[in-house]
Order: C-alpha cells, then sequence, then structure tokens
C-alpha cells in the first residue's frame, strides 16, 4: 500500500511539474518570436496554443467558426484553473449582467462578485500588421508561467479571451510571401492582392453588415454569446510616426454611445501609457489619430455596452528592420500636428532602428496593462455592465424614438427578411404587429416589422437604424473641420432601400400587439406547383435566383413591360422560370408568382455574359467586394488581371469587362499617379504590369466590335481621354460623350467623405428595372459627370443624376449645390458596344443593397442587336 501511494503521488508531482512547465516559444518554434525576419504561420501558432492546452490548466482553446477560406478559427481563454472548470457558469452570469435590465441591486451585487471580467483581444486582422499575433505566444507562455503574485491575482479576477488570429487566410499569405522573397530585395515587400478571400484592409469595416464568416464569428462572442465587458483590437500604423497609439481616441466620438463607455476606454488607455513609458518605451500618445465615430469595426461592441478599444503599433516592413531617421518622424494627424512633446506624446521616441522585436515588447506591457487593469476594476466593471443595460432599456422607454416600424409590404421584401435576421445576428429582439393599429396618424398592418429600442443594446439599434448627421468638430472655434477616419453613413434601411418609420410616441396599444419574430423569419408564401414562376424585379434575391438558374443552364425570361397578374402588377424586368426551377425557387425569402401560363407581355430571352472582372494586383478592395457579391449572387466571372490584357483575344472569351472602383493610372500604367507625378510601389515587376497602350487599344477594339463595359469610381477615368480604333480600315480617334468634372475648377467646394445621396433615376430603361424614380448611392463626392452631345457612331443616355432636391439622406455634404442636376451614371454606345459609367460603387463594401439592381440589370443590358 506504502509503496502504491508513493508511486501515486511521485505520478501526481510529475504531472503538475509538467503543467507549470509548458513549453517554451523558443523551443517549440526555434526562435523568440519578434526576432528579424523570422515569423510563424496561422498553423503553427494555434498548434502552440494546443500544446499550451494540453500542458497547463490555465489556458484553453476552442473552435468559434471558420474563416472565409474555411480555416478553422479559435479563441484562447487564459485564466486560473478554477475559473476555466467554471466557464459556463460564468458566461452566464456575464449574459445575465448584459442583458437582464430585471435585477435588483443585491442580485446584481451578488453576480459582480461571483463574476469574472472578461477581456477580448483580437489580434492581427490586417495580416501586414504581424506582431499582435507573433507576440501571443510570449504573452500567453508568461502568464500562465507567472509567479507574480499580481499575475496571478489577476488571472483569478479576469478571464482572458484572445482570438489568436482575426484573419488565419490573410496571416498565411502574407508570412508565406514574406518568406518566399527573404534574403532578395523584395523582402519586405507588398503582398499582391488583398489578405483575405475577399476584401483585404476592409475586413475592419465588415461589423454592421456581417458579410464575412470572420467577422460573424467575431461579432457573436461579443453580442450573443460570451458578452465580454471589455474588448481591444490590435493593429499596426505607418512607421513615421508615434510608436504606439492608446486610447482615448480623437474626436470626434460617437453620440449615441454612453460617456461612462468613453470614459472607461481612457481608464485603460491612460494606465498603458503609464506603464509603457515607465517600462522605456516611448513614443506612446493618445488623443490622436483615430476617432471612434463611425461603427463597422470591430470595435462596434462599444455601441453594445463594451469597453471597447484599439492600440495601434508603428509598424517595420513585416519582420524586416528599418531605420527611421529623427528628421524623417512627422506628425500632421489631428491631435497631433507636429511630432513634438505633448500633452498627447509625452515622450517622443526619437528615431533609429525599428524591429518586429520593439514592437513585441509595446505589446507584452499592452496586454499585461489590459490584464491588469481589469482585474484592479473587477466589481466595478461588472456592475457597470448592468448599470448601462438597465440604462439603455429605460432610455428606450421614456425616451424617443421608441420604435422603428418597416411595413412588411416593402419594394424588396428579401432585403426586409435580411434587415431583420441581420438584427437578431447583433442581438437585437425584433418584433411583428399581431393587428392593425393606427399610430402617429398612420395606419400599420399586422405582420410589420417592430423593433423597439427598450433594450440593453439600444445604442447600437438607434446608430444603425437613424438617418445620420455627421457631429462636425473643429481644431479652433470656426476653424478647420475635423474630418472622419472613414465614413459618415451606415443607416441599414436606407443602404438597404427599405422604408423605415421613426415613432416617437409611445404606444401601450402598440407593445401589447408584438409578437417575437423567430430566427425562421420569411415572408415567403408556400409555392403553390405550376407550369410557370414569376420572379419580381424588385427583389435582389430575384436576380440571385435567375443568375442560379441561368449557370444551371434553366431558361430565364424578363419582361420589358410591366402588367397585372392575379390582380398583382408585374413590373418591367421580372423574371419567368419554367417549373424545372422548382429547386430553386425553395429557397426564397419573399413571395413569388405563380402562373398556370405564360402571360401575355414582351418576354425576352436572357442571355447570360462571359464576365471579366478586372482586379490589380495592389490592394485592389472593391474589386474583392464585387468578387464576393458575384459569388454570393450566383454571378460566373473570370478574374483578369491589368497585366493579362496583352495575352489575347477578348471577343473570343469575354462578352463583359466589369472595372471596380481603381485608380486609372493603376490599372493603365501599373502604378499611381497623383497629379501629373507617378508613385512608385514596391511590388514585384509582375505584379505592377498595367493594361498599357496596346492592352487600352484592345479593350477599345473588343467595345467597338460589340463588347461591354462596366465601369465605376476612378476607373471611369480610362474611358475619359481620347481614345483611337486601330484597324486597317479604321483609325479614327474620339472621346465618348463624357466628362468626368470633379477636378474642374469651378467644381472646388464638394465635401462629401463617403454619404448616401439622393440619387434620380430614368424610368423605363432596362438598367432601372425594379427600381422607382429615386435610390440612394454611396458617394464620395467624385467621380461627377458633364455629357455633350455625340458624334459620330456613338450616344448617350442618363441614367442617373443629382436633382433640384435635397440631395443628402445621410452623412455630411458640403457644396450641394455643385452637384445639383449634374450626371453620375451615364450609358453610351461606340459602334456595336455599350459602356456604363457609374461615379458611385454600387456594391460598396456590400453594404449597398439599394443600388445592386443597377449593376445586375447593367451586367444583363441586352446586345443592340437583340
Amino acid at each position: 500500500m506504502k509503496r502504491t501511494s508513493l508511486l501515486y503521488l511521485l505520478i501526481l508531482i510529475s504531472v503538475t511539474a509538467f503543467a507549470q512547465n509548458p513549453v517554451s516559444p523558443e523551443k517549440f518554434f526555434g526562435f523568440v518570436p519578434g526576432s528579424d525576419r523570422m515569423l510563424f504561420t496561422y498553423e503553427k501558432l494555434i498548434d502552440y496554443m494546443k500544446a499550451l492546452d494540453e500542458q497547463s490548466d490555465m489556458l484553453s482553446l476552442f473552435e468559434i467558426g471558420k474563416s472565409p477560406m474555411g480555416k478553422p478559427m479559435y479563441v484562447v481563454c487564459i485564466s486560473s484553473p478554477s475559473n476555466l472548470k467554471n466557464l459556463d457558469a460564468l458566461k452566464e452570469i456575464n449574459r445575465k449582467l448584459a442583458l437582464d435590465a430585471s435585477l435588483d441591486e443585491a442580485t446584481t451585487g451578488k453576480l459582480a462578485e461571483e463574476g469574472k471580467v472578461f477581456v477580448l483581444a483580437t489580434l492581427s486582422m490586417h495580416s501586414v500588421e504581424v506582431a499582435p499575433s507573433q507576440s501571443l505566444p510570449l504573452v500567453a507562455y508568461d502568464w500562465i508561467t507567472s509567479a507574480d503574485p499580481d499575475i496571478r491575482k489577476a488571472l483569478d479576477n479576469v478571464v482572458f479571451m484572445i482570438v489568436p488570429c482575426h484573419n488565419p487566410d490573410g496571416m498565411n499569405m502574407v508570412v508565406n510571401y514574406f518568406n518566399e522573397n527573404k534574403g532578395t530585395k523584395y523582402e519586405g515587400s507588398s503582398l499582391p492582392g488583398v489578405y483575405h478571400k475577399y476584401v483585404g484592409h476592409d475586413n475592419n469595416r465588415d461589423f454592421v453588415f456581417l458579410t464575412q464568416s470572420d467577422t460573424k464569428a467575431i461579432s457573436a462572442l461579443t453580442s450573443t454569446e460570451w458578452f465580454p465587458q471589455v474588448m481591444v483590437e490590435k493593429h499596426q500604423m505607418g512607421s513615421g510616426g508615434p510608436r504606439y497609439f492608446v486610447p482615448p481616441n480623437a474626436d470626434p466620438i460617437a453620440e449615441n454611445v454612453d460617456a461612462s463607455l468613453f470614459i472607461w476606454t481612457g481608464i485603460f488607455g491612460q494606465q498603458m501609457i503609464s506603464d509603457m513609458t515607465k517600462a522605456g518605451l516611448k513614443g506612446v500618445t493618445q488623443h490622436a489619430i483615430f476617432d471612434n465615430y463611425w461603427p463597422s469595426s470591430t470595435e462596434t461592441c462599444i455601441w453594445k455596452n463594451v469597453i471597447a478599444m484599439l492600440t495601434e503599433a508603428a509598424g517595420c516592413q513585416v519582420a524586416k528592420p528599418i531605420y527611421i531617421e529623427p528628421t524623417e518622424l512627422s506628425g500632421g494627424e489631428k491631435g497631433l500636428a507636429e511630432y513634438k512633446k505633448s500633452i498627447n506624446m509625452p515622450e517622443p521616441w526619437p528615431g533609429g532602428w525599428w524591429r518586429l522585436e520593439d514592437i513585441v515588447k509595446y505589446e507584452r506591457v499592452s496586454m499585461n496593462t489590459m490584464l491588469l487593469t481589469a482585474s484592479g476594476n473587477k466589481r466595478k466593471i461588472l456592475l457597470q455592465r448592468n448599470e448601462l443595460c438597465k440604462k439603455e432599456v429605460a432610455l428606450g422607454k421614456t425616451e424617443p424614438p421608441f420604435y422603428y416600424i418597416l411595413p412588411a409590404r416593402q419594394p424588396d421584401q428579401g432585403e426586409l427578411v435580411h434587415l431583420v435576421k441581420l438584427m437578431q445576428e447583433h442581438g437585437i429582439d425584433v418584433f411583428s404587429l399581431k393587428s392593425n393599429l393606427t399610430l402617429e396618424q398612420t395606419n400599420y398592418l399586422g405582420g410589420d416589422i417592430v423593433i423597439p429600442l427598450a433594450q440593453p443594446f439600444r445604442a447600437f439599434i438607434k446608430e444603425v437604424m437613424e438617418k445620420q448627421k455627421y457631429p462636425e468638430r473643429h481644431y479652433t472655434q470656426g476653424g478647420i473641420l475635423m474630418e472622419p477616419y472613414d465614413i459618415t453613413t451606415w443607416s441599414m434601411p436606407l443602404h438597404m432601400g427599405l422604408t423605415s418609420i421613426e415613432i416617437d410616441t409611445r404606444s401601450p396599444e402598440l407593445e401589447q400587439s408584438l409578437i417575437p419574430v423567430g430566427k425562421d423569419f420569411t415572408l415567403a408564401l408556400p409555392v403553390q406547383e405550376s407550369p410557370f414562376t414569376i420572379l419580381p424585379s424588385t427583389d435582389n434575391q430575384s436576380f440571385k435566383m435567375a443568375f442560379t438558374a441561368l449557370q444551371k443552364g434553366i431558361t430565364v425570361k424578363r419582361n420589358s413591360n410591366s402588367f397585372f397578374l392575379n390582380g398583382k402588377n408585374v413590373p418591367q424586368g421580372s423574371f419567368l422560370l419554367g417549373k424545372e426551377a422548382a429547386e430553386i425557387l425553395k429557397d426564397s425569402d419573399f413571395p413569388v408568382i405563380s402562373a398556370t401560363e405564360i402571360p401575355a407581355a414582351n418576354w425576352l430571352v436572357v442571355t447570360f455574359p462571359r464576365i471579366a472582372l478586372v482586379e490589380s494586383w495592389i490592394s485592389d478592395m472593391d474589386a474583392g467586394w464585387t468578387r464576393y457579391i458575384f459569388d454570393t449572387y450566383g454571378i460566373g466571372y473570370t478574374v483578369i488581371r491589368p497585366g493579362d490584357f496583352s495575352k489575347g483575344n477578348f471577343a473570343k472569351k469575354f462578352d463583359l469587362f466589369v472595372f471596380p472602383d481603381q485608380n486609372s493610372a493603376l490599372l493603365k500604367d501599373g502604378k499611381y499617379k497623383v497629379q501629373d507625378e507617378y508613385r512608385l510601389n514596391n511590388y514585384r515587376p509582375e505584379y505592377s504590369k498595367g493594361i498599357g497602350p496596346k492592352g487600352i487599344d484592345s479593350l477599345i477594339s473588343f467595345l467597338n466590335k460589340g463588347g461591354k463595359i462596366i465601369s465605376w469610381g476612378e476607373s471611369v477615368n480610362l474611358f475619359d481621354v481620347n481614345l483611337q480604333i486601330r484597324s486597317k480600315s479604321d483609325s479614327s480617334e474620339f472621346h465618348l460623350p463624357f466628362h468626368d468634372i470633379s477636378e474642374d475648377p469651378g467644381m472646388k467646394g464638394i465635401n462629401c467623405p463617403g454619404s448616401l445621396l439622393r440619387m434620380e433615376l430614368a424610368q423605363n430603361n432596362s438598367l432601372t428595372w425594379g427600381m422607382g424614380e429615386m435610390t440612394g448611392i454611396f458617394y464620395h463626392g467624385n467621380p461627377i459627370f458633364k455629357t455633350s452631345v455625340p458624334r459620330l457612331d456613338m450616344d448617350r443616355r442618363v441614367i442617373g443624376w443629382f436633382g433640384e432636391e435635397e440631395l443628402l439622406m445621410s452623412g455630411f455634404l458640403e457644396g450641394k449645390k455643385l452637384l445639383q442636376n449634374k450626371p453620375v451614371m451615364v450609358w453610351m454606345k461606340k459602334g456595336k458596344g455599350q459602356i456604363v459609367v457609374m461615379g458611385f460603387s454600387p456594391v460598396f463594401r456590400a453594404s449597398m443593397p439599394a443600388t445592386y439592381k443597377l449593376l445586375f440589370n447593367s451586367i444583363l443590358m441586352p446586345s443592340l442587336t437583340e
């Protein structure tokens, strides 16, 4: 018995020692993370986290979703062993504190005592910003092996949740490309393409519309699953200014977010700058560069009562060290006009070598501060979470608006279903009316959608449902306007083309008539078995099903004239499908129209074009978003790079070229051009090729012979020059009958930093089928067109223009009179071909369903011979 007991004790001691001595990062990777020119891949990072999970009872790893390219995404939880064993109970405490406004003071106090602060950190979503993910093994190892009593105490008060890499696909792209070029002159050069399946840097612009699977996985942590109280997003920035940014942010800040949340970000940020300065880390700034006004970044959870913030470290060239001369350091950003000692940067960095190792040092101190600050304020933070829950619910009952009502009868009912499900994904409760009622002299019908604001996430509801008005802040009274860091509009109903009514009168009758909307919400009616089905052109989902049918070889027709069928109006451009499309119709979220025979109308057979989508190698995010829309809606395409234009006969391969928003000089010459000066890049030569003069000639020949082109944003300037047909029979020079006048001297004074503007639409035109007399477009202030009477074999029609009405629908606009009565979407004919140009992106960040149909109709525009 004694020998058995002794053996058991030795085994127990051995296991315990093993658990407290996990493998070090240096031993596991073969180098210290952060070393010059040394990087590990996503898989290797996760393998190390799995090893620590097996070797330590202070770290737990679990999967939360999939990346867009199918890689598993994880969260690492680091805390005391007892906390990790009790995660389910702690998670339930989080949920109650976040969502239960009925808790009494005693219960809240008890939960604050029993609960733990959950801090969520997301790392390296922008994959060239490698340091946060590369530093994680050191942070994790430090914490689980630390004998520091402050760290041990903090890990008993805090569950620190870390997403090892927000963008696994991009991480591998960047690491593998860096390693491929290591030791060559292209070491540290820019990755060709976007570091994501679709959206590259714009993955930090997706936290309202939640289009990408990685975004969805991380949003769910704060919205519907774990409800952490604190969140930090780890980034890097340019290398020529401060070394590190910590909160508070610069102005403007979001007006719907409770003041206490900004104060708390300041508390964390102030402790960070204090600890980093004490550790000898210089060049830390705050109240500068980055505002906190717009949602769509990972910090969107601040609108859901999370103390959310970001940090930004100065970058190097991926993992390649750089030397920065003191004379090269500059300010110039808001809050830091000069690179000098100031209240916003008390101890500037003097210049010198800047390495990945340095960034990792800043990250490790920053993470320690996040842990210790959360621990030291445990009770306050947990109590605050429920206080905000109660406060927001109370505001929803006492301060208008009280509800948003969306009539069920919308032109695009599929988008209404989309909005309902998207709000539910954000953790918002959505209801419908069980009976008709009248409110504020307006009649509402049973089935209309209602979103009450008396909810814990009231700030988010109001932010994304209302019309945006940019909070104008100036550097001095009457001085220069502080420009927004990103955009100024994100209103879901307006961006989706939906009618939403803001109700400022509280109604007990309405509240008694509310029925919760389930997760399986649909407006589809039971599909009757019939030989034919009509899909109304007013619904984006009609186009998706029509595209899917065409890809399957099913005959699809469109009506060029509207008509009535069984008392229902069938608008122009609606789709007619036969019974062979029955399987496709099962996915419908909106009512379709059954027909026993083909109705009398002018039906046109739809031909799907062979599409070439032009995407440069140089961070072409709008093209990436376009690929996402094409894939989502079943639109087949082939990606063509600018350098491919010299490789073949277009007419034999493609019917349509699509040019998303990209700098025209970069497309043509492979380099950006600012005024008359080209800006060189650091890409390898094979990725810096432009279309070139011969490629442009081939493209124009393609157009003249019957090809089609769709171009929007900056790419339209490819076609706003003197062009020439080069053939034996024709060498005529011409200029298409339009011109971008946005740079003309008379147009100075327009300031439109990403706003929603009203565009009037031509009627009875196939490019606007399914749309009304106007739509909102996402507009950046240019291009803006002027058309002219055409010459030779050309023609033009203005499809969309800014009218005399109030242009601004949401956001900010100066100089509206300069835009009035100016075209912003034009169709043109040259020879046998057609080209459509738009001064806006119809797919902007997959957040503009209101304008998708302009692109879809353009794709399906009939040939001139049809």
